[in-house]
């Protein structure tokens, strides 16, 4: 990489980027939509990848893990050992990619994105052992999100591939899913998918708390506001001991008539 990226898109940058290092590339303060398309990249590219270690502020790390589509598919990277995750002190920083030979610092131009590079064998150097140092140092940052594959492979197994199929079809026509209580969270979709399959209460909340995604308490309170809005309906279904469970149907004729690429902005339209 022997010139300037300029007046590109930073997913075409990253790209470059991670297509031309050897080993690995240290991230140093990302902005938010940096942190994203990383992700994104790293989660589609076909081949290698090095290793990503990424040096970012908690509070805009936190804040993109917030949503569910990201953070699932970083916690896949993480598990691949493709991705690391720590942080640092927000010091205005440029927001740079550095590798064993290059040193590229991101400039923003609004709808465009600059590449400024340097090879130059002794600054290189003393920027990758700078950052390298402050990895080093730097406190971990801790995912709680489970990996988007494990998600899956769990959903297919404990509730049904259909229920899979569905999940994975409504997160493909999000652009996020995020757990704001605005809009559809990963929690809303779950309960969504389960009620489209008529699945119980009680088997998507436990597979949900056992893979991570939420409480069972969660998915109890979600369901009861998703109930009184309409969107899904409960019946009881009798077992030998204890108290009757609750299997879920969607609760309202839009959603029930609407094919799966339709739910999500569907049940979004009746939220709002």
């Amino acid at each position: 990489m022997t010139s300037n990226l300029l007046d590109r898109q930073l997913d075409d940058i990253l790209t470059t980027v991670l297509a031309d290092a050897d080993d690995e590339v240290v991230v140093v303060n990302p902005a938010a939509d940096t942190i994203e398309d990383v992700i994104r990249v790293a989660t589609d590219v076909s081949g290698d990848v090095p290793e990503i270690r990424m040096l970012a502020d908690e509070r805009t790390l936190k804040g993109v893990m917030d949503d569910f589509i990201v953070a699932s598919n970083a916690a896949d990277l993480l598990d691949e050992g493709i991705l690391s995750l720590r942080t640092m002190d927000d010091g205005g920083e440029n927001s740079l990619l550095v590798t064993d030979d290059t040193v590229i610092a991101l400039v923003d131009a609004g709808s465009r994105v600059g590449g400024l590079t340097t090879e130059d064998e002794e600054f290189v150097d003393a920027a990758y052992d700078t950052y390298r140092t402050q990895w080093e140092e730097a406190d971990e940052y801790h995912l709680r999100t489970p990996p988007i594959t494990r998600v899956r492979e769990s959903l297919s197994e404990d509730i049904s591939p259909q229920a899979e199929e569905d999940f994975s079809r409504i997160l493909d026509t999000l652009e996020t899913a995020r757990g704001d209580g605005d809009g559809l969270d990963e929690v809303t979709i779950s309960l969504l998918v389960a009620a489209k399959n008529e699945a119980l209460l009680y088997d998507i909340s436990k597979w949900g708390e056992d893979v991570g995604i939420a409480s069972k308490a969660t998915f109890s309170r979600t369901k009861t506001k998703l109930e009184d809005m309409g969107l899904i309906d409960t019946e009881k279904v009798p077992i030998d001991v204890g108290r009757p469970r609750l299997r879920l149907k969607l609760g309202d004729d839009r959603l029930r008539d609407a094919d799966n690429d339709q739910v999500a902005s569907v049940a979004q339209s009746i939220l709002h």
